[in-house]
C-alpha cells in the first residue's frame, strides 16, 4: 500500500472533509445549492438522479460522506434535528412492535416514546443502562424489534456495553440503534461493536458552535428496515436546510480538536472535584470510581468526552444557587458547543424526571481548563 493509499485517521478525515474539491471552481470550501428542484432530461431521466431537494440536494453529499466515513457506515442521512432522526427510526416500526431502551436517556426522546410511540401502538420497556442482565431480561425473541442505546447516557453518563447488548438483540432478531451524540465517532464507533444504526443530534458536538439544529442517521448496511427509514426521511419532510448543512460540515472540520480539548478539560474538572468536600459525587466515565469505567475504557478511545455531572452537597437549593453563581459556565440547555454550559437538569425535565434534584449537568467547552475550575470553585464558595 502506498503512503497516499493508507487509511486516514479520523482527525484527518474530519479536518480535510475527505479532501473534496469543487470540480467547477477548484474551491476547497464546498458550494451551496439552494435550488429546490432539478431539470429533467428530454429522455425523462434526471441528471445524477436528482429530482427534488428533500433527498437529492448535492449540498448534502460531502457532509454525509464525511460522517459516514467517520462512523464506518454504508450510508448516512441528515435530518432537521436529532429528534427528527430518532423519530424516523421509530416511524419505521409497525404497530405492535416492542422497543427496549434505557431508563436514563435523552428526556425529550423518552417522552416521545411514552406519548406518540405508545399511541402508535408500540410498546416500550426501560432498563438499567449498565445492567446486562436487565437488558437480557427484557429483550425477547420474536417480540423485540428495536433496541435503543445511549452511551454515555444523559445526564448521569452511565455506560452500556454495546457489544454485549448488540449480541443479545441480534439473537432476538432486533435492530440496534445507538445514540452516539456524546461520544462522537472520534471516541466511539458503535458499528464496530455491533450497532446497526448510529444516531446523532448533530446540533451538539458534530456542529460544535451552538448555531445549527441538525440530526443524522448512519447505517452499517442496507436493509429492509433502513429502506423504511429512508422513505420516512424523503417523504416526512424533516430534512436539513442547505445552509445548515454547509455550517454542519464546517463544524465537523474542527471536530477532533474540539473533542480532544473538551475531553481533557472535563477530565481535569472531574479529578479536581472527585473528592471535594462540597461535592457529593462526580459522575464522569473517565474516573475509575465510575461504575462503567471499565466498559468505557474498552469502547471509548482517545478520551471520555466533555460531559459530566456534579451532585452538590446541600440539596436542590444549594445546587441551584451554585449554578446561579457561575460566570464562565452559562446557564443553558444543550451541549457540545465550544462554550461551557451548566444546567439544573431535574427542573428542566419536571416532576417525573429520575434525575436527582442536587445534580448539575456540565457541558465542558474548549476554554482554559484552569479558568473553568476557578469559576466552579468560586461559585461553590459563593453558594454557601
Amino acid at each position: 500500500m502506498s503512503d497516499h493509499a493508507k487509511k486516514q485517521s479520523p482527525a484527518t478525515i474530519s479536518a480535510q472533509a475527505l479532501g473534496w474539491v469543487d470540480e467547477a471552481t477548484k474551491s476547497v470550501t464546498p458550494p451551496l445549492y439552494p435550488s429546490t428542484t432539478f431539470e429533467r432530461n428530454t429522455d425523462l431521466s434526471y441528471h445524477d438522479g436528482r429530482c427534488y431537494t428533500r433527498a437529492d440536494n448535492p449540498t448534502y453529499d460531502q457532509a454525509c460522506a464525511v460522517l459516514n466515513e467517520l462512523e464506518g457506515g454504508s450510508e448516512t442521512r441528515l435530518f432537521a434535528s436529532g429528534m427528527a432522526a430518532a423519530v424516523a427510526v421509530l416511524h419505521a416500526l409497525n404497530p405492535g412492535d416492542h422497543v427496549v431502551a434505557p431508563k436514563v436517556m435523552y428526556w425529550a426522546l423518552r417522552s416521545f416514546m411514552l406519548d406518540s410511540g405508545v399511541r402508535a401502538g408500540i410498546s416500550f420497556d426501560f432498563v438499567d443502562n449498565g445492567d446486562i442482565a436487565d437488558w437480557d431480561k427484557h429483550i425477547v425473541a420474536g417480540k423485540t424489534k428495536l433496541v435503543w442505546l445511549e452511551t454515555p447516557a444523559n445526564p448521569d453518563w452511565q455506560i452500556t456495553d454495546i457489544a454485549a447488548v448488540a449480541k443479545l438483540a441480534h439473537a432476538a432478531g432486533a435492530i440496534v440503534t445507538v445514540d452516539n451524540t456524546v461520544a462522537t465517532p472520534l471516541l466511539t464507533r458503535p458499528i464496530e461493536f455491533g450497532a446497526d444504526i448510529v444516531m446523532h443530534s448533530a446540533t451538539k458536538y458534530l456542529n460544535g458552535h451552538s448555531d445549527v439544529l441538525a440530526g443524522s442517521l448512519t447505517t452499517a448496511a442496507d436493509s429492509e428496515f433502513w429502506q423504511r427509514v429512508c422513505k420516512q426521511h424523503a417523504s416526512g419532510g424533516a430534512v436539513l436546510g442547505v445552509f445548515e448543512t454547509w455550517l454542519l460540515l464546517r463544524g465537523m472540520r474542527t471536530l477532533s480538536v474540539r473533542v480532544e480539548r473538551a475531553s481533557s478539560n472535563a477530565m481535569a474538572i472531574a479529578k479536581h472535584f472527585e473528592n471535594h468536600p462540597e461535592i457529593e459525587q462526580v459522575q464522569y466515565p473517565g474516573l475509575e470510581s465510575h461504575a462503567g469505567h471499565d466498559i468505557a475504557q474498552k469502547q471509548m478511545s482517545g478520551g471520555f468526552g466533555g460531559m459530566l455531572s456534579l451532585r452538590v452537597k446541600g440539596g436542590e437549593k444549594r445546587a441551584v444557587e451554585f449554578h446561579n453563581q457561575c460566570k464562565l459556565f452559562k446557564r443553558a440547555t444543550s451541549l457540545g458547543g465550544v462554550e461551557s454550559l451548566i444546567e439544573h437538569r431535574s427542573s428542566v425535565e419536571g416532576q417525573t424526571s429520575p434525575v436527582p434534584a442536587d445534580l448539575l449537568r456540565l457541558s465542558v467547552g474548549i476554554e482554559d481548563g484552569a479558568d473553568l475550575i476557578d469559576d466552579l470553585e468560586t461559585a461553590l464558595r459563593l453558594s454557601v
